[in-house]
C-alpha cells in the first residue's frame, strides 16, 4: 500500500509547502507550518450545486435598489448571552464559541438550548466529544428542562448534515468542531483541512437551511482558537470565554459578530445549577476595602455598549535587582513602560529603580487606551503611599507628549460612575459634560502633570 504524501499547511493563511519550514512562505508567520496528508483534488462539480442558494439570482445588481430585511432575533432566555450576540440568534448565522477547557462552553450553550426546547422551538444538540449519556447527565445535574431537546452523538459530517435537512431544526450546536471529519478527506478529526471542510460546509448549510449553527472550538495553549484562521473568517460571529477557572466568575467577549457590536461583553457566575448571568457587573471588579488604600484607582472602563467600574492595583517597591521589573496583570504590559517614560518626562516623578506591579481586579481585561490616567494615578498614589479619595474615578488616554486625550462615550461612562455613588471624576477636558451631572464633580484635565498636582488637592 502506497504510503500517504505529507503536506505541510500553515494554519494562519491556509498556505502548503512540500517541506516543513520555520517561516510560513505565504503570511512570513513564524511556526504555523503543520504536517497534513495530501488530498486529491476535488471534482470539477462538487461545489457546483452549493452555492446556488446563496448567490441568489446571480446577476450584477445596483446595491441602491436592494432592501435590506431586518434579522428577526431568537432570544435564548439568558440575558447576558443575548447581550453578546446583540440580542440574540439570528437565522442563517452561524456563531464560533472558544475558551479552555472547563470554563463552561458546552454548559452555557446546553443552558441555552434547554431554554429554547422549553419555548418549543426545535433544536438539536450534536455531541462529538460526550456520549448521550454524559450530556444526560450533565443536564440532570443542572436540572434542564430537556423535554423537546434533541440530541445527537455523531462526528461523521455527512450523517450530521443528513440528520439536520431532516429534522430542519432552529437552532444547532455542533460540539466541538475539531472532532467531526468528512469522507470527502483523508486527514484525521482536527486537521487543518478537516476543520476547514467541515465549518464550510455547516456554514454552507447554515445559509441554505436558515439554521443558526454554533460551532464550539478549542484553543491552543496561547489561548487562540485551534485551526486554521480562515475559520473566524468564515463564521458570522467569534465569541470567547474568558476568566480564571479556579474563580467562579466567567466572562464571554465578542471580537466579531456581523449583526451587533464588537468587544461586547457578558458576565456570568458558575453555579451548582450552570452560568447565572450577573446584573451588576461592577461590583465584581471593585474590592472592599476597610480603609482607604494607597496604590488603588477605579476606572470607568466601556466593553462594547456597557460602561463598567473596574478597580486598577499598582504596587511600586524599591527594586533589588539590576533590571527593575514591570509587570502587569489584565492590562498592556508593554504600555507600561510607555507611562512610565511619560510619568518621568513630564510629571517629573522617577521610577526607573523601582519595581512597578499593575493589577485589574476581578480578572477583566482591559485592551482600551483609556485606562492610562487611571494607571498612572494608581502608581502616583503607590510610590508616594498616599490613598486616592475613596469615591474618585478617572479615566483617559495618556499620550507620549503627555497630553491628555478623550475617550468614546465619555458622558455614559460619567453616568454609571454616578449612579454607583461615585462623587468625583477626573477625566479629559474634551470629555467634560457641558451639562452637569447630578451627584458627580467633574474636573477636566489636559496634561498628566496637571492629574499629578490635582491630587494633592483631593
Amino acid at each position: 500500500m502506497a504510503k500517504a504524501k505529507s503536506l505541510y499547511t500553515c494554519t494562519e493563511c491556509g498556505a502548503t509547502n512540500p517541506k516543513w519550514q520555520g517561516q510560513c512562505p505565504g503570511c512570513g508567520q513564524w511556526n504555523t507550518l503543520v504536517e497534513t496528508v495530501a488530498e486529491a483534488a476535488p471534482s470539477a462539480n462538487r461545489y457546483a450545486n452549493s452555492f446556488a442558494p446563496l448567490a441568489g439570482a446571480g446577476g450584477l445588481q445596483q446595491l441602491a435598489e436592494i432592501r435590506p430585511r431586518e434579522q428577526p432575533r431568537q432570544p435564548t432566555g439568558i440575558e447576558e448571552f443575548d447581550r453578546v450576540l446583540g440580542g440574540g440568534l439570528v437565522a442563517g448565522g452561524v456563531v464560533l464559541i472558544g475558551g479552555d477547557p472547563g470554563i463552561g462552553k458546552s454548559t452555557l450553550l446546553l443552558q441555552a438550548l434547554a431554554r429554547l426546547a422549553e419555548a418549543r422551538e426545535n433544536v438539536v444538540y450534536v455531541s462529538g466529544e460526550e456520549s448521550g449519556e454524559q450530556v444526560a447527565l450533565r443536564a440532570q445535574r443542572l436540572q434542564l428542562p430537556v423535554d423537546g431537546l434533541h440530541l445527537l452523538a455523531e462526528i461523521n459530517l455527512e450523517k450530521i448534515l443528513a440528520t439536520l435537512a431532516k429534522q430542519k431544526p432552529a437552532v444547532a450546536v455542533i460540539d466541538s468542531i475539531q472532532t467531526l471529519w468528512s469522507e470527502a478527506l483523508q486527514s484525521a478529526p482536527g486537521s487543518v483541512a478537516q476543520v476547514r471542510e467541515c465549518s464550510a460546509q455547516l456554514t454552507r448549510f447554515a445559509k441554505q437551511s436558515g439554521t443558526c449553527v454554533i460551532l464550539v472550538g478549542h484553543v491552543t495553549k496561547d489561548g487562540a482558537l485551534a485551526g486554521p484562521r480562515v475559520l473566524e473568517h468564515i463564521v458570522d460571529t467569534v465569541l470567547y470565554f474568558e476568566g480564571d477557572t479556579h474563580s467562579s466568575f466567567r466572562l464571554i467577549r465578542a471580537f466579531k459578530n456581523r449583526y451587533g457590536a464588537v468587544n461586547e461583553l457578558g458576565v456570568f457566575a458558575m453555579t451548582e445549577k450552570g452560568l447565572r448571568g450577573v446584573s451588576n457587573p461592577s461590583a465584581l471588579f471593585l474590592s472592599q476595602h476597610a480603609q482607604e488604600v494607597s496604590g488603588s484607582c477605579v476606572l470607568v472602563t466601556q466593553e462594547g455598549t456597557r460602561p463598567l467600574l473596574v478597580e486598577v492595583q499598582a504596587l511600586v517597591d524599591a527594586a533589588h535587582t539590576p533590571s527593575p521589573r514591570r509587570l502587569t496583570v489584565g492590562l498592556e504590559s508593554t504600555r507600561l513602560a510607555m507611562l512610565l517614560a511619560v510619568l518621568h518626562r513630564h510629571a517629573g516623578i522617577v521610577c526607573f529603580d523601582q519595581d512597578v506591579f499593575v493589577n485589574a481586579v476581578g480578572g477583566v481585561r482591559i485592551q482600551e487606551p483609556a485606562a492610562d490616567l487611571a494607571v498612572l494615578l494608581a502608581i502616583v498614589s503607590s510610590l508616594r503611599s498616599r490613598p486616592l479619595p475613596a469615591k474618585m474615578v478617572a479615566f483617559g488616554e495618556v499620550g507620549l507628549a503627555g497630553e491628555i486625550r478623550p475617550a468614546p462615550r465619555g458622558q455614559e461612562r460619567l453616568k454609571e460612575a454616578a449612579k454607583l455613588g461615585f462623587t468625583h471624576a477626573l477625566v479629559p477636558k474634551a470629555n467634560a459634560p457641558k451639562q452637569r451631572i447630578d451627584g458627580i464633580e467633574v474636573i477636566a484635565l489636559e496634561r498628566v502633570e496637571q492629574a499629578v498636582e490635582r491630587l494633592r488637592s483631593l
